[in-house]
């Protein structure tokens, strides 16, 4: 479809545009006292956009902009995600006390900015594309991380941001540069064609540059072993943006990883099917198991040692990633609704660990263990939602967390002996994950004593933290409209190549 012709297909995306030019308007209007009303602005827009998103109809798959883009319910799923996780996002950075004595104008639009290269992020089947989407996510959260000018702390993180940033993207367009030298395209189904047409001689060279390429996407995912920003980015940004980058992000990226495989490295139109086939002898399978395996280690064992709650949850972050990561080299269909089931619930109780951290800072001024001393006798319901996010990342019923990992390992069984290793592995690795998790918990009830005098976070942050502890629990005991949802979601578009 022509850039004409693919305009009316563009609307959530365009909604995007015109609402970030209409936040850089009204923050040239309002002064520096109100321009969180900025906020209200991006809001309205991220809101509209969402509708636009949940009209597209499922049997419209097709690409846009001279095949750049595509448009299938894959891409709506992501988009939805996004775009509910930046919504509430946006509601909470209104009552977080970091940015009381700063202007929050550009930092709304700044979030706007960085949803829209996610949208194109999901949807993208051009490496040139993918690589300006991924940079504009890059460079929005390098600004964000260090939004907070006068703490030391967020000038750290975001110089460390973008150090590893550029390193990354470096690598990843390196590795782009020698996919196009082999095949002469930059369209992902024109590569898979080219590459399926070469012989064994050029397998070193698309080693290489897949190693490269990989890079890129790991480092927006949080995995082994560019995972190093993550627990000082954490640290240092602010909460509200912390608990996005936790979230948005590493959705897209999982989105982009997902897709690049799938249509470069694979059968593209093997989600019909039960499996998807490699079309080349490179072990790119066996590559992503041992990143899996790094990954979630890591991030469990270091996360033990952590004093300050958001370096445990940065480092809980990393070690989801390498749950996600560990079924994408069993190559099935149920490998994806698994990642993209995984996803969702993650959304749900990773954001509500992040805002529940928000509620305490607000009260007692700190993030570290220490200051959740009694906070479940002193604030009861944060105390009880707390721990049910706790259970969920944990992955104990019945809890979304619960059903979510029983799906990825479920569809490891699935795909044959050769994973089971890769299973226990993960199996091990939920019960190291229990300590830090449960140890926030028991910081909160057993170090702690009964108090007179209670306090609770503001209307808004409460409610959105019950409707995300109800949703939580909800979809570990009746998760079936949501699993009918992604399963129905899971179709790509595929090229006639």
């Amino acid at each position: 479809m022509n850039n004409i012709q693919s305009i009316r297909l563009f609307i959530p995306e365009l909604i995007i545009v015109v609402t970030i030019l209409i936040g850089i308007i009204a923050d040239l209007i309002y002064s520096r006292q109100k321009s969180f009303k900025v906020g209200y602005w991006i809001l309205g827009g991220l809101i509209l956009s969402l509708f636009a998103v949940l009209m597209h109809d499922e049997h419209n798959v097709l690409t846009l902009f001279t095949d750049m883009v595509t448009l299938d319910p894959f891409a709506v799923l992501l988009k939805t995600i996004i775009l509910i996780s930046t919504i509430l996002v946006v509601i909470i950075s209104r009552y977080n006390n970091e940015f009381n004595n700063y202007r929050t104008g550009e930092y709304h639009i700044l979030i706007a900015i960085t949803v829209f290269g996610m949208m194109l992020m999901v949807s993208a089947v051009d490496i040139l594309l993918i690589y300006l989407a991924i940079e504009i996510v890059s460079i929005m959260s390098f600004v964000l991380a260090g939004y907070l000018k006068q703490n030391k702390r967020s000038n750290e993180s975001a110089l460390k941001y973008v150090i590893y940033g550029a390193f990354s993207s470096g690598l990843m367009l390196f590795g782009m540069s020698i996919l196009f030298g082999m095949t002469g395209s930059t369209k992902l189904y024109l590569i898979a064609n080219s590459l399926a047409q070469l012989g064994p001689a050029s397998n070193f060279a698309m080693i290489i540059a897949l190693v490269l390429i990989l890079a890129g996407f790991a480092y927006k995912i949080s995995v082994v072993p560019f995972h190093f920003w993550t627990p000082d980015v954490y640290e240092g940004a602010p909460t509200t943006i912390t608990a996005f980058l936790s979230v948005a992000p590493k959705a897209a990226g999982f989105a982009v990883l997902i897709r690049f495989f799938h249509i470069v490295f694979g059968d593209a139109g093997a989600m019909q099917a039960g499996n998807w086939i490699t079309l080349t002898d490179i072990p790119w399978g066996q590559i992503l198991a041992l990143l899996s395996v790094l990954t979630m280690t890591l991030g469990n064992v270091v996360a033990i040692q952590q004093s300050n709650i958001k370096r445990m949850l940065a480092y809980s972050s990393i070690a989801h990633a390498g749950y996600m990561l560990m079924v994408i080299p069993v190559l099935s269909t149920e490998s994806i609704f698994a990642i993209a089931f995984y996803i969702f619930v993650y959304t749900i109780m990773n954001l509500g660990a992040f805002f529940v951290v928000i509620a305490v800072k607000n009260d007692t001024g700190g993030e570290t263990f220490d200051d959740y001393t009694g906070i479940g006798w002193r604030m009861p319901l944060i105390g009880i939602i707390m721990t049910i996010f706790m259970f969920s990342l944990t992955g104990l019923p019945p809890t979304a967390g619960f059903i979510g990992k029983f799906y990825l390992f479920a569809a490891l069984i699935k795909g044959g002996t050769q994973f089971y290793w890769l299973a226990f592995v993960g199996v091990i690795n939920s019960v190291i994950s229990l300590y830090y998790y449960m140890r926030v918990v028991k910081v909160m009830y057993f170090d702690g004593d009964s108090q007179k005098e209670l306090a609770r976070p503001v209307l808004p942050i409460t409610s959105i933290l019950i409707v995300l502890a109800f949703t939580t629990i909800l979809f570990g005991i009746y998760w079936a409209p949501l699993s009918d949802w992604i399963r129905n979601s899971l179709i790509f578009y595929i090229s006639s190549l």
